[in-house]
């Protein structure tokens, strides 16, 4: 059992991490980020992005589906839209939540989710004013997203990845 966690679970985990930081190397010698630096992006860029993934899940699984939120559904008729859509919605904030984290390299995630975020603010402010001064309200939420995605962008830059060495040799066929 020892040696079928250590060979399916530990060395690939063990050969990640040996790659990952021979590309932390790599963006020192040429790019002139020292290691340190390279560690602390990712670490700003896995915690914006799992704070907007989260975000994503809590907004579509708790006001939409488990609890449908009266607010929610005055906000979807105000806009014009049939009430049954609101689950819907939901169900597409929770995909949007998943493709964030499986999208871990794809920075430009992060300014779709900026425009998403703007275009959502001036919706409500357009369909329904009275809830940008309401507590807990659209424009602290959509303004956070906003910036949040804003540093896991900048952050995104140039992260080290382990998928940028090479971990197995080459076969030559003749």
């Amino acid at each position: 059992m020892g040696r079928t966690i250590d060979r399916l679970l530990f060395r690939r985990l063990i050969g990640w991490a040996t790659a990952w930081s021979f590309d932390r190397l790599r963006l020192w010698i040429d790019r002139g980020v020292p290691p340190e630096v390279s560690m602390r992006m990712t670490l700003i860029h896995g915690l914006a992005r799992l704070g907007i993934a989260f975000i994503w899940l809590w907004q579509g699984l708790v006001p939409k589906l488990a609890f449908a939120s009266v607010d929610e559904r005055a906000m979807a008729a105000a806009a014009g839209l049939p009430l049954r859509l609101v689950p819907a919605i939901g169900a597409v904030e929770i995909v949007f939540a998943a493709v964030t984290v499986l999208t871990w390299r794809w920075r430009s995630l992060f300014l779709w989710n900026i425009l998403v975020m703007i275009v959502a603010l001036t919706a409500v402010g357009l369909q329904s004013p009275s809830y940008l001064i309401a507590a807990f309200n659209p424009v602290t939420l959509n303004v956070g997203m906003v910036l949040l995605s804003m540093a896991g962008y900048i952050s995104a830059a140039e992260l080290p990845s382990a998928s940028r060495c090479l971990r197995h040799a080459h076969t030559r066929t003749a």
